[in-house]
């Protein structure tokens, strides 16, 4: 069972979430994945538990990748990168859309070089609008694409951030989609591409709530978390649907007349709900099983630390673990991806700055001990492992 994406070259020169993502589900998909950092690195890696000098952020998002370090500053520092995209079969960015020009490291720049190289450039608002120059992480955009609204309409809260980076890991994700989409292509056709991806397109795509912006008409309704014998649950579905099978098939009544106002109606349904769940069914095993019985999709409250005890985690492997480089091991998420042919996994931990200087250059630009010492004034050598 080989990796679906043994063979290929991957540049990524990207930084935080959006782009990093990308390039580590490529390299548990088994492209050779080396990531450029600048002379300071990435800011992630001051995020998180520190093991062996990595910082766990930075750990989950670049795990399985080389690494080399350049100073881009510096013009022999750009030559190296063009030397390199000629040898790469993809390139990931997510620099504000004008970064890579005024880099000379465009993508009709690197097309001449290599003209099947496929670029994905992943920014907040996308190119060549008015929005391309501002800064754009995805707490903004989670405020401009009606998240944050959404959320504390639901809660009825003052509006905050969500709880997860949604406009990175969505747009991401769709960039691996227009990646692998442009790899399917230019075996059709010879020919690289640019992926231009905007988060900001790529969050209300995947918003399956933007129809009721469209058309003026009505809200998604909340899913809701129900206080039960069995503790904290989240049902799936309106409070509606909850009556409908809770009076249909467990034969719950409001106790009112039918002339009765729709706040009263709903008042003392929810008094009722409360009731059987709390009351009628005394035991989390009655209260599991009258959910079952009504078709009604139930889920534990948890915390992110106790989603390690699903059974369906434990049995699928989702969480694995990796050399910590420091004598022991550490956990990280494993890839998602099952296939009955082939095979994904992480391809261990993530690189410290500029561990793979050496062992790039010489691999794939073919360069000799001398050569590459001649490019000591760009190339940051890695530092020390211990912090």
């Amino acid at each position: 069972m080989g990796f679906p994406l043994a063979g290929l070259r991957v540049l990524d020169m990207s930084r935080v979430l959006a782009g990093p993502f990308a390039g580590r589900m490529m390299s548990d998909l088994g492209a050779e994945v080396v990531k450029l950092e600048p002379p300071e690195g990435d800011v992630t890696r001051l995020w998180g538990r520190k093991v062996a000098g990595i910082a766990g952020y930075y750990h989950q998002q670049n795990a399985g990748k080389k690494n080399i370090s350049v100073d881009l500053s510096q013009a022999k520092g750009t030559q190296l990168v063009k030397a390199l995209v000629a040898e790469a079969d993809v390139l990931i960015e997510n620099f504000r859309p004008d970064v890579m020009g005024r880099l000379g490291l465009d993508y009709d720049t690197l097309a001449a070089i290599n003209p099947r190289l496929i670029m994905l450039s992943i920014s907040g608002f996308g190119a060549g609008n008015p929005d391309s120059r501002r800064a754009a992480y995805a707490p903004i955009v989670h405020a401009e694409t009606g998240l944050v609204e959404r959320q504390a309409e639901i809660s009825s809260a003052f509006p905050a951030d969500l709880g997860l980076s949604v406009a990175d890991t969505n747009a991401s994700l769709h960039g691996l989609v227009g990646l692998l989409s442009a790899l399917y292509a230019r075996e059709q056709n010879g020919q690289g591409d640019h992926i231009d991806l905007a988060m900001v397109d790529a969050t209300m795509v995947t918003n399956d709530g933007m129809h009721y912006a469209f058309e003026t008409k009505g809200r998604p309704a909340p899913n809701e978390v129900h206080e039960t014998a069995g503790g904290q649950l989240m049902l799936a579905g309106d409070f509606r649907f909850i009556w409908h099978q809770l009076s249909t098939i467990c034969g719950l009544e409001d106790g009112l007349s039918s002339d009765a106002s729709l706040e009263e109606k709903i008042a003392a349904r929810r008094l009722a709900a409360k009731h059987f769940f709390t009351q009628t069914c005394a035991t989390r095993e009655e209260v599991i099983e009258a959910l079952d019985r009504m078709n009604v999709a139930w889920g534990d409250v948890r915390t992110a630390a106790e989603a390690q005890n699903l059974e369906s985690v434990r049995a699928r492997g989702s969480i694995t673990e990796v050399d910590d480089r420091d004598g022991g091991s550490r956990k990280i998420p494993q890839s998602p991806y099952r296939f009955r042919h082939s095979q994904a996994h992480v391809q261990g931990g993530a690189p410290h700055l500029g561990e793979h200087n050496e062992q790039v250059l010489s691999q794939w630009l073919q360069l000799s001990a001398a050569e590459i010492e001649s490019y000591a004034d760009v190339l940051v050598t890695p530092a020390s492992t211990k912090e």
